[in-house]
């Protein structure tokens, strides 16, 4: 079993990024330019935005933190946006999920301008990356490729599961690992939760993507020998014998499968780390404007 090392792969990646914007500052040019909205005061938003800040300042990044209250009304957070979106400082931008219940999610999605959204939700984003075409892809996604990649994991013609259908990781995820390319060129099935004889399918499968939000529930019986283990869940469990009085527990249950696997990521140390370079990255790109030339505009209607 080999470990898949996020913690490693995502260093190296900063690094690349760090040197990136030393040379464009060499050159003069700006220097890359993040934002995020904050809304509420949810602890786990408010310790994976700060993750966000503090990589920035590591790569030499600017970036700004807008914390708004959790009883900000939508078109007030609109608003807000809509300034992000025509505020020629700042090259991406993201807005922190989950929002509070009375906020529509899919309507401030829509509101951000595509050529900022270096979180790839957008559907023009989403289109563009379901048509093969250069854009921000979703972070988490990105990362997954990016740890394939680097690890030199064979995907063309490998049977791919994966399980969890979220609009944020498992539906992308498996559109990019169908695409032409590589990483990708796999036979994909995605498994969720009207999924019947989940276990057949999975030990049926050379790589397994599990992104459900369920501690531990892929377990070693469930896995073939030698099968490409990613776990993409966090959750915390309950442990007296941690200082935190919590552990951080993935979808799979690492001490059962990595006796089987050929590869698998841990938790923690894997793919999140790999979702907050993946979001530097897409910022990288919007700030050289590889993919978007910043010429939308954006207004919010009371209505809208």
């Amino acid at each position: 079993m080999q470990l898949l090392d996020g913690k490693k792969i995502s260093q190296e990646i900063r690094n690349e990024i760090a040197a990136e914007v030393k040379k464009l500052k060499n050159k003069g040019k700006k220097v890359p330019h993040l934002a995020a909205i904050l809304v509420g005061d949810d602890g786990a938003s408010q310790a994976y935005v700060s993750s966000k800040v503090k990589s920035c300042q590591e790569v030499g990044f600017r970036s700004s933190l807008i914390k708004l209250k959790k009883d900000i009304t939508q078109n007030e957070l609109l608003t807000h946006i809509n300034l992000l979106n025509n505020d020629d400082s700042i090259d991406g931008f993201i807005v922190q999920l989950p929002l509070p219940k009375h906020i529509n999610e899919q309507k401030v999605l829509l509101c951000i301008a595509p050529e900022k959204d270096v979180d790839g939700f957008h559907p023009v984003n989403i289109g563009r990356m379901t048509l093969n075409i250069p854009c921000y892809i979703p972070a988490t996604p990105k990362g997954i490729l990016e740890i394939l990649k680097r690890y030199k994991i064979e995907t063309e013609g490998k049977h791919c599961v994966v399980i969890g259908r979220s609009n944020i990781v498992g539906l992308p995820i498996s559109i990019l690992l169908a695409r032409k390319g590589y990483p990708g060129n796999c036979t994909v099935t995605l498994c969720h939760s009207k999924t019947e004889n989940l276990k057949e399918e999975t030990l049926r499968a050379d790589i397994i993507i599990a992104a459900l939000g369920k501690s531990e529930f892929l377990k070693a019986n469930m896995v073939k020998k030698g099968a490409v283990v990613i776990d993409v869940g966090i959750t915390r469990v309950e442990d007296e014998t941690k200082k935190s009085g919590y552990r951080l527990s993935g979808d799979v249950d690492f001490d059962d499968v990595s006796k089987k696997a050929g590869y698998i990521t841990p938790v923690p140390g894997g793919i999140g780390l790999m979702t907050v370079v993946s979001l530097l990255q897409n910022t990288l790109s919007a700030a050289k404007e590889e993919f978007y030339k910043k010429t939308l505009s954006f207004n919010v209607e009371e209505d809208f």
